[in-house]
């Protein structure tokens, strides 16, 4: 191996051949390889840009020993897996943007660069240039004053050929995904920067767009963006209309233009237009490089590898992921979806690696026993309440990592999703995966205090045939009906077990005393009895529930019955709605339910606890209020609902975190 990184290229269209260049003139880099699906474009390209080994498959350059870094340069829909396959295969990766189809993919892919531990960025080349930073500096200095509008294009006329993969849907293309990303980028940045922070999210966006008839995708389109701070950008995109591509940037105290965003070029061709109020003329800012754009990109990934992420305004991984989020939101807005994004889609039938699905080898799960089920159940329970059929790709991404990891509980219930479509999606997932027999399928029905046997009984079955299955692992009625004598519950859900439909049966939201006293009736009448409870459970202590008619374990009476017993109890909430997060305090009321239910003294007393505990034992605060869960000395598993693999990445953190009694007491007040 030389000084130098050893690159190959994946793929070998037009933007393939702008990296080979840049990595020829480049003196961090070398390029050794390059793969195709066909030795003939290999050899072809090899012969252009004088690349010594010439690989006619994707994966023959993945298993090439000279390679230490890859860059992707195939269509949209390809980037998750090979992106995935790269990480496999412990090569660094520039990926071409956008980074995935989705933020469902994306965070999948981010996910395989940190668990392989290599360098992944994404292609925004503009990102890395020096007029990018200036730009920005700018923006945090104040230089125009209170950032108010920003105005961003970016579009071209291909005219109509639909043999281009930039207009057709299966190969997730369309204006948005081409360069609406770029637009997306650099208002993120310019309202990140005037507000203090690298980038920010849109709090509201609205879109529109022309969807082609024969191409299936936007051909042109826009969008209006608010931010935080007041600050309102227009995005304006295409590929079927011409459009300058200035930025365009009003303040309070003057305004910025930058004539050549995306492609500044070398030595006098980057410049930034300052106009400050009451300047007769306008300041013109050289921030021009020697080095050509997209050599300065695989500059930028060779002093990086080992950190892993290059640093902002380059696009860390956080930054990539709000950006694919955002764009999701625009797509969503003009009703543009992929066709690899439908409930039905084959590339939604596997991980997006294109892999059977695995757990991990190094997986640090923990796991419990459940009385009539004949397999360990994880602590860790995935709420499945986001899953659902509106958004398969962000569902199967999630479920995938929590098998991945080891976890094989899920939580599901008839009302999830909107009625039903969280059941349909979970059914789909197992049957696509083929991993029933792994599983521990948790159902719930019949949600509240007016249920009746019939209710539960007509609930129970309409969840079966949503989740296309013949039974559930365990089954539990959301809610109890203190009117209803308890036997006739456990009559009706002793015949469920005789008919093969569950395994086991509780309920959630029930008193320990009415669970008792079902279990007492059970056992006179020589029937199964109830296995399990799921009432809340966490560090925090409510005001009043945040649903109806619904019961904490949290109290010390409840806490000493089920330490005794050793009930298996399923919290839900145990992270209290986020309060431990950091995205609530005391001064944050944004999201009213969780200020009625958790706000108090003392909880926020506890928030200060959790966050003096966490740092000192280097962890973060959402994993010390899990954790006082998880090491509670009662036989308790953890509900969880995770909006993203990072945060099932962390949740699960908390099962190698350890409190001593003394620490929890502490921690809940009691010393």
């Amino acid at each position: 191996m030389s000084d130098q990184l050893n690159w190959g290229i994946l793929g070998t269209g037009r933007i393939a051949e702008a990296l080979a260049k840049a990595i020829n003139e480049s003196k961090t880099g070398k390029l050794v390889a390059v793969g195709s699906r066909t030795k003939e474009s290999a050899e072809k390209f090899g012969n252009t840009y004088n690349v010594p080994r010439r690989h006619g498959s994707y994966q023959a350059l993945l298993d090439d020993p000279q390679v230490q870094a890859i860059y992707i340069s195939l269509p949209n829909h390809l980037h998750a897996e090979w992106t995935i396959k790269c990480a496999q295969a412990k090569k660094h990766i520039l990926c071409e943007k956008p980074f995935a189809t989705n933020f469902g993919e994306s965070m999948a892919l981010v996910e395989a660069a940190r668990y392989h531990d290599v360098f992944l960025m994404e292609a925004f080349m503009y990102r890395c240039h020096p007029q990018t930073a200036r730009l920005a500096k700018l923006i945090r200095d104040r230089a125009i004053g209170d950032v108010r509008m920003i105005q961003v294009h970016f579009a071209y006329n291909m005219g109509q050929n639909l043999d281009n993969i930039r207009l057709q849907n299966a190969a997730a293309g369309g204006a948005i995904m081409d360069v609406g990303c770029y637009c997306m980028s650099m208002a993120r940045l310019v309202a990140g920067n005037a507000n203090g922070v690298d980038f920010i999210e849109p709090t509201e966006l609205k879109g529109v767009a022309y969807i082609g008839k024969a191409s299936r995708v936007d051909e042109y389109a826009t969008a209006v963006l608010k931010f935080p701070g007041d600050i309102l950008a227009n995005l304006s995109t295409g590929n079927e209309v011409s459009i300058d591509s200035t930025l365009r940037i009003w303040g309070s105290e003057g305004n910025i233009q930058v004539p050549n965003p995306w492609f500044p070029g070398r030595s006098g061709q980057a410049k930034i237009i300052l106009h400050k109020a009451g300047q007769e003329k306008p300041e013109e800012i050289d921030a021009s490089d020697e080095r050509g754009l997209y050599t300065i990109e695989v500059d930028v990934v060779a002093k990086h590898i080992k950190d892993r992420q290059a640093p902002p305004p380059c696009m860390t991984w956080a930054d990539s992921l709000g950006n694919i989020k955002a764009l999701d939101q625009w797509r969503k807005e003009v009703g543009e979806v992929f066709d690899q994004e439908k409930l039905n889609a084959p590339t939604l039938n596997v991980p997006y690696s294109n892999q059977k699905l695995a757990r991990r080898r190094d997986g640090k799960m923990k796991y419990g026993k459940v009385p009539h089920v004949d397999k360990q159940v994880s602590r860790l329970v995935l709420g499945t309440m986001i899953v659902n059929t509106n958004n398969p790709s962000l569902s199967v991404g999630l479920l995938d990592h929590f098998f991945e990891i080891g976890g094989n509980c899920l939580d599901t219930a008839w009302v999830y999703g909107g009625i039903g479509r969280t059941e349909r999606m979970v059914g789909n997932w197992m049957k696509s995966r083929g991993v029933r027999d792994d599983i521990v399928l948790i159902g719930k029905g019949a949600g509240t205090t007016e249920c009746t046997p019939q209710l539960v009984l007509q609930q129970f079955l309409e969840s079966l045939d949503r989740l296309d299955l013949p039974y559930v692992d365990i089954y539990m009625m959301h809610r109890d009906n203190m009117y209803v004598p308890v036997g006739e519950f456990v009559d009706l859900l002793n015949e469920q077990v005789r008919k093969g439909r569950c395994k086991a049966f509780g309920g959630s939201n029930w008193s320990p005393r009415r669970l008792q006293e079902a279990n007492e009736y059970a056992k006179a009448k020589g029937l199964q009895g109830f296995s399990a409870s799921s009432p809340n459970f966490s560090l925090a202590m409510w005001n009043e529930p945040m649903w109806r008619d619904c019961v904490t374990a949290s109290d010390p009476d409840s806490r000493k019955w089920y330490e005794k017993t050793q009930f298996p109890l399923f919290a839900w909430s145990s992270q209290a709605n986020g309060l431990f997060t950091g995205r609530f305090g005391p001064d944050k009321r944004t999201d009213p339910d969780v200020v009625r239910t958790w706000y108090s003294d003392d909880n926020f007393k506890r928030l200060d606890r959790v966050k003096e505990l966490a740092k000192k034992k280097g962890v973060s605060t959402t994993q010390i209020a899990l954790a006082y869960v998880l090491c509670q000395p009662m036989n308790v598993f953890a509900l969880i609902g995770p909006q993203s693999i990072e945060e099932t990445r962390t949740s699960a953190l908390a099962l190698e975190t350890e409190l001593s009694p003394e620490e929890m007491r502490w921690l809940n007040l009691e010393s």
